[in-house]
């Protein structure tokens, strides 16, 4: 099967993109796929999630995208077997701006991944909290848009403009992206709210959305800081359930049983 590139994608922050992006592809890995990810957010916390140390690597996102740096070099394994990331240090904040002038700025990160995109089964891109043109990058190389949505108020607010993007890109740059799946996130079963929320989701985005449902627990913002992720810091926690079952949905969906 040829790789599938997927964007995690959402420009409001805190919904749960990065924390996907490391829990997802290490329950893919775990469960047999080989997976690349590659962290388009300045802030890096893809890269220090899995226990990669900034300061230590020669390479990164930015060196792929504006120095034309080889992807091979770029790539750095993670302690997970199977996982491997192109890393992002806080340089990244400056090519939004150094990419403007270049040429075919918006494909740059697709160009970079063809030599490689027989390599690996998925391709997780973790985007960044904006619509800039790194998002735009990742969008662009995707076959497919992965949003988490945040079981909070305003859940629903900027997925529309998000959306109007999408559709953008389609019709100028990748005719064939399409939505993968929406994720609920953060979910506390405490609280109507939360519940209003997935109904509300499901209702707009129907079939689209993952049965799967990502708890709010303190596990699952207490793994990044041992730079692992959930499966390997308590594979037990309601976290750890949840993102293996998310693995799951996400291989049948993809017609891998």
């Amino acid at each position: 099967m040829p790789t599938t590139i997927v964007a995690i994608a959402n420009q409001k922050g805190g919904v749960g993109k990065s924390t996907t992006a490391i829990n997802l592809g290490a329950g893919l890995a775990f469960q047999g796929e080989r997976i690349l990810l590659v962290d388009l957010d300045p802030q890096g916390n893809t890269t220090s999630g899995l226990g990669i140390d900034r300061a230590a690597i020669d390479y990164s996102t930015y060196d792929l995208l504006v120095e034309d740096v080889a992807i091979d070099d770029v790539i750095e394994p993670s302690s997970v077997r199977d996982l491997f990331v192109v890393p992002a240090t806080i340089e990244l904040a400056g090519a939004e701006i150094e990419l403007v002038s270049m040429f075919s700025r918006e494909t740059r990160l697709g160009n970079a991944l063809d030599p490689i995109t027989d390599d690996y089964d998925f391709v997780l891109v973790d985007c960044p909290p904006s619509l800039g043109l790194l998002t735009v990058n990742g969008l662009a190389a995707a076959d497919e848009v992965l949003i988490p949505i945040q079981c909070e108020y305003y859940a629903l607010e900027g997925v529309s403009q998000l959306m109007k993007n999408i559709q953008l890109v389609q019709r100028s740059l990748n005719p064939q992206l399409n939505i993968e799946g929406v994720l609920l996130t953060m979910y506390d079963g405490r609280t109507t709210l939360a519940a209003d929320v997935v109904a509300q989701v499901r209702d707009h985005f129907g079939d689209t959305t993952y049965r799967t449902v990502i708890p709010r627990t303190v596990r699952l913002s207490e793994a990044p800081s041992y730079g692992e992720p959930i499966e390997a810091y308590d594979p037990m926690s309601r976290g750890a359930i949840a993102y293996r079952e998310l693995a799951r949905e996400f291989r049948r969906r993809h017609g891998r049983t």
